[in-house]
């Protein structure tokens, strides 16, 4: 970003009355402006929020939205797939291939699932070096196109590469947009924005139904082929949005620390590896709670968003409202959207709890909401109707909305320098770890009685190690992000 559209842009905004990005002091003559809470709030409400921020806002958003999209089409071509690329045939499948496509449908989960830790925790590193904005344009170009190429599979090694690569774009997109959208916010409006922006798991989710319910009829490969459309945003990234000027202070003290110019007494720690940093007295016990946190909130969903589907096509022939896979597809797509749209809702009053009642609580009230709605959802209702389209919302709500509080709380334990990385690992790393989940799932599927629901029910269980992580970590309510 150049020197005069800086101060252009920042003068601007001074005389609309938007609080602009921090246009931060960096020796070339930018103009300083501070991002104060009182400054914001003199101002009064969302008004406060400047064209650009919500340009960012809409980029991040849009892509969460995509790659959550993603993983619910996975989630909901899996068994159509598998049952031809394991060459099953018959509208009913015995026990024993119920078992199989369970084992299979697990790898091939994990696979998505390591690629997206992996993915995450690599693209962080590097945004924390080349910056969060020509990061976020790699990552989407590989999901975008790996997404693709699986619906070109012929058999289950080839399905689960291009998962795990298509992986690799999904998991960074998340993990280096929190960063780039907390930096860009200013203080007052941070948590209730990014709660928001996180909607668009919910939503992707919701689409990814959509979507099923009109290209599904056609075949599963052709779902996939829907994968290509994040490409659009690379257009919009690319002429648009600019690095915030908090990453660019961070590069430019670099740069002289490199040069030979003492900045800080601390430069030597400064310009250490970044995930080694992650573990130096002043940061070590805030990555610990957060990876504890991402990992309870981590297990509790994924096994739910990966067999959910097939959960909802059992229950639905179950009760004899469909005689085989197929005709319950309609009672799926509803199902799952219904599940979204709680999502939806949840991740939209994160923020503004959390600004009420603090961060830890607010985690807390929707871990417990997790383990209570899934003890419920999973096994004390018999059958889809007429229970589970008023539970499914009411589940989605919590066990969606909590992912809020990764992008609220995590930005808020590191300062900018290892921001990303921080991010990414307790995400990351906590997937990493979540990635076996649906895969042990499945292998317990034949030991529960080839029960999909009892061993989804115990997974979301794991939701209380969230809260075990607020009882031992601190609040940032109200704390400036950590510069």
């Amino acid at each position: 970003m150049s020197a005069l559209w800086r101060v252009g842009y920042c003068k601007a905004g001074a005389g609309n009355g938007a609080i602009q990005r921090e246009c931060a002091n960096s020796g070339d003559g930018n103009v300083a402006i501070e991002n104060s809470g009182a400054a914001v709030a003199s101002i009064g409400g969302l008004r406060a929020v400047s064209r650009y921020q919500w340009l960012v806002f809409l980029v991040v958003w849009a892509g969460w939205t995509l790659d959550a999209a993603d993983f619910g089409l996975f989630s909901l071509v899996l068994r159509p797939a598998l049952t031809e690329l394991l060459g099953f045939g018959g509208s009913a499948l015995a026990p024993d291939q119920l078992a199989q496509l369970g084992k299979v449908g697990g790898l091939l989960s994990m696979c998505g699932l390591l690629g997206w830790a992996f993915g995450g925790f690599i693209f962080g590193i590097l945004a924390d070096y080349i910056g969060r904005v020509r990061t976020l344009v790699f990552s989407i170009a590989i999901y975008s196109v790996f997404t693709a190429l699986q619906g070109l599979s012929q058999g289950v090694w080839d399905f689960g590469l291009y998962r795990f690569i298509a992986g690799l774009g999904t998991g960074a997109e998340l993990m280096v947009g929190i960063p780039l959208l907390a930096e860009t916010l200013g203080e007052t409006h941070r948590a209730k924005i990014a709660g928001v922006m996180m909607t668009g798991g919910a939503i992707g989710t919701f689409l990814g139904a959509w979507a099923y319910g009109i290209v599904g009829p056609y075949g599963w490969r052709y779902v996939f082929f829907v994968g290509i459309l994040p490409a659009v945003l690379l257009m919009v990234i690319r002429r648009r949005v600019m690095e915030p000027d908090r990453f660019s202070t961070v590069r430019q003290r670099r740069e002289a620390i490199a040069a030979g110019r003492e900045v800080a007494a601390d430069d030597r720690e400064f310009m250490r590896f970044v995930p080694v940093q992650l573990f130096v007295r002043e940061h070590r016990y805030n990555t610990f709670v957060g990876l504890l946190f991402g990992l309870g909130s981590l297990l509790a969903i994924w096994t739910t968003n990966i067999w959910l589907p097939t959960i909802l096509s059992l229950m639905v022939q179950k009760g004899g409202t469909a005689a085989d896979a197929n005709a319950a597809a309609p009672f799926v797509s509803q199902g799952i959207m219904l599940w979204s749209l709680g999502g939806i809702a949840g991740y939209s009053a994160f923020g503004f709890i959390a600004d009420w009642i603090g961060r830890r609580l607010t985690i807390t009230f929707y871990s417990l909401g997790s383990v209570i709605m899934g003890l419920i959802l999973y096994l004390a209702l018999p059958a889809y109707e007429p229970w589970y389209p008023i539970v499914l919302p009411i589940f989605g709500f919590f066990v969606f909305g909590v992912f809020s509080g990764h992008a609220v709380y995590f930005p808020e334990l590191f300062p900018t320098q290892i921001r990303s990385t921080g991010v990414a690992f307790c995400n990351g790393a906590a997937r990493i770890i979540t990635s076996f989940g649906p895969l042990v799932a499945g292998l317990l599927v034949g030991a529960f009685g080839g029960s999909f629901n009892r061993v989804t029910a115990v997974m979301s269980c794991f939701a209380l190690l969230s809260i075990v992580a607020m009882l031992i970590g601190r609040e940032t309510k109200g704390v400036p992000l950590p510069r």
